[in-house]
């Protein structure tokens, strides 16, 4: 849960860079890079490319701003006026959109306020691109309604008129805005590279689709409800992320209240190059916090009565199960699921009471004494405070670590595990309970966290 209002005294904290222990060369030397922005109340995921990170922080009136920071300092650069217009609750607040244009060059697109009387007319809302590192605007495209910006390849890509029949996603040049190609309906990015982009186009019959990041020709296609059965309804949310060659994807269950009837759920996995199937897990739930499905997929089966299962954790390359824990050792009810750094291990955190663990490759229970790890910091976040805006957005959630053994937060600022935060460039970026920005270079290479 976040502290919507900034308190003065975070205000005036703004940016604290860790240089390390201080007691010795060595222990100096020891300590990675990191830094910390209080000053900032984040509510979105953080997106980074051409060593900027941007989010979409709230200010103590409840407006939106884009906000820049130097990847390596922590160091705010600027921040603008940011909105939606037409974004789903559901779907949370969007982060703003970086795309590499050349090496150690940038551009941060987001939905912005359209200007009163400025180019974008009626419009309410604009989507604008600036400078990554000076936040000079290079150009604006007027926008009715949309979810939102996304980095595809070097290219931006958006679905606009999110409302109407109309609705077609756009390919966009980020230096000029110029539009390179477009597809007819909404579609969301889930995996790009120089060549390709494959979205998931929303629609009664979803389907996966591969296209020519150039000119937009298809590559191939892939009705999701080949890959998971037919009664597939995107109420219930879905994600994707990459295992090596293999784009591993999962469609949330949704339960219309009308017909008392769920909709087919499940993870499966397809071959980035021509979109065959390679395995299938129907009728299992995602389990939450967990690390992204590209990376380690944890589950959760159920069964044709609605009655939940144990948990398994898979292989994200073959689907196998790797370590699972049967139905009969879940310990009852009234706990949050708590995994450690390395997900090797499942538990179960009672609030302010001794929890359980269980090691997932033996599925032996273990002691829980001097046993930690990591789970959401409530369970019971409140809605934002947001101003001119439709009600029922949350910021995205903040992990804590608790002690399994007592079921209370541990005290001190350790950083979150590489399966939540994910990296980008070496870089682990994070936001607290509070909102307030963190960030660690302790890793290598680009990988992908909890939320992608």
């Amino acid at each position: 849960m976040i502290r919507p209002l900034a308190k003065p005294a975070l205000a005036l904290a703004g940016v604290l860079a860790l240089a390390g222990c201080s007691g010795s060369t060595a222990a100096t030397e020891a300590a990675p890079p990191a830094w910390h922005n209080t000053r900032l109340v984040a509510v979105s995921r953080v997106a980074a490319a051409g060593g900027v990170a941007a989010v979409t922080s709230l200010r103590p009136d409840g407006t939106l701003r884009t906000a820049a920071l130097d990847l390596s300092t922590g160091r705010e650069l600027w921040d603008r006026p940011a909105t939606m217009a037409g974004r789903l609750p559901g779907m949370g607040v969007p982060p703003p959109a970086v795309v590499t244009t050349s090496p150690g060059q940038a551009v941060v697109a987001a939905v912005a306020p359209a200007a009163a009387g400025g180019a974008s007319g009626a419009r309410k809302a604009a989507l604008v691109a600036v400078d990554a590192r000076t936040g000079r605007q290079r150009w604006t495209r007027p926008v009715g309604s949309t979810f939102g910006p996304q980095p595809c390849g070097a290219y931006l890509c958006m679905t606009e008129n999110t409302a109407l029949t109309s609705a077609r996603m756009v390919v966009l040049d980020p230096l000029t805005g110029e539009v390179r190609w477009r597809l007819p309906g909404i579609a969301e990015v889930q995996w790009s590279d120089s060549a390709r982009v494959v979205v998931l186009r929303l629609a009664r019959h979803p389907v996966l689709a591969a296209l020519d990041l150039k000119t937009g020709r298809p590559a191939w296609r892939l009705p999701v409800e080949k890959a998971l059965g037919h009664g597939i309804d995107l109420s219930g949310g879905w994600a994707f992320g990459t295992a090596g060659t293999n784009l591993v994807g999962y469609i949330a269950p949704y339960t219309n209240p009308k017909r008392r009837t769920t909709s087919t759920f499940g993870v499966f996995s397809v071959r980035l190059a021509d979109g065959k199937v390679n395995w299938l897990r129907p009728s299992v739930v995602r389990v939450y916090p967990s690390g992204n499905p590209g990376v380690a997929p944890i589950v959760r089966p159920v069964d044709r009565r609605g009655q939940y299962g144990g948990f398994a954790r898979l292989d994200p390359v073959s689907g196998r199960v790797l370590g699972q824990i049967t139905a009969d050792k879940v310990p009852g009810t009234g706990w949050w699921l708590a995994f450690p750094d390395d997900l090797n291990q499942l538990g179960f955190l009672k609030p302010s009471a001794p929890g359980a663990a269980f090691d997932l490759a033996t599925a032996r229970a273990t002691p829980v004494q001097g046993r930690r790890g990591w789970s959401f910091c409530t369970t019971d976040p409140k809605p934002l405070p947001l101003a001119h805006l439709p009600a029922g957005f949350y910021s995205v959630a903040a992990l804590c670590e608790f002690d399994l053994a007592t079921g209370r937060r541990v005290p001190g600022a350790t950083p979150p595990p590489t399966w939540f935060t994910g990296s980008h460039d070496g870089w682990r970026l994070w936001r607290d309970e509070r909102g307030a920005l963190h960030a660690v270079h302790d890793t290598q290479g680009t990988t992908p966290g909890m939320y992608g």
